[in-house]
């Protein structure tokens, strides 16, 4: 089996164990992290509202104002929702965190429907 068949293999098991979020959701924030890279013009750590930037652009590029529903349908519909999803990660081996690191970091900091929706024929950054 190939590298991406098997980080595909640990993500639906993840997706699995935990019940609420489907494999989609952790594959997309391991991809959304090459974003945060990119924006952050590092590589190494980013933290939480850095990565949740690249998730904001990641979902804006790849599913437009229909993003909010993609994401639903993968039981996220907060930002918290993709902090939870990360710890998950962080407890399967398959993200680090600094100590400095928490849940909390990831909790209300964009409405989906206003970055998704009501912002995307305004801005399309």
């Amino acid at each position: 089996m190939t590298e991406q068949g098997q980080l595909l293999q640990k993500l639906q098991a993840l997706a699995g164990s935990r019940g609420k979020y489907r494999a989609e959701a952790y594959l997309f924030v391991l991809n959304a992290l090459e974003r945060a890279y990119e924006l952050a013009d590092r590589r190494g750590h980013v933290t939480g509202p850095e990565l949740l930037e690249g998730i904001r652009r990641l979902g804006r590029e790849h599913f437009g104002p229909l993003a909010r529903d993609v994401f639903n349908a993968w039981g996220v519909s907060t930002t918290l929702d993709f902090g939870h999803v990360v710890f998950h990660l962080v407890e399967a081996g398959l993200l680090q965190k600094t100590p400095e690191d928490t849940l909390a970091d990831f909790a209300d900091r964009y409405d989906f429907q206003q970055v998704f929706e009501d912002g995307y024929f305004s801005s399309r950054s």
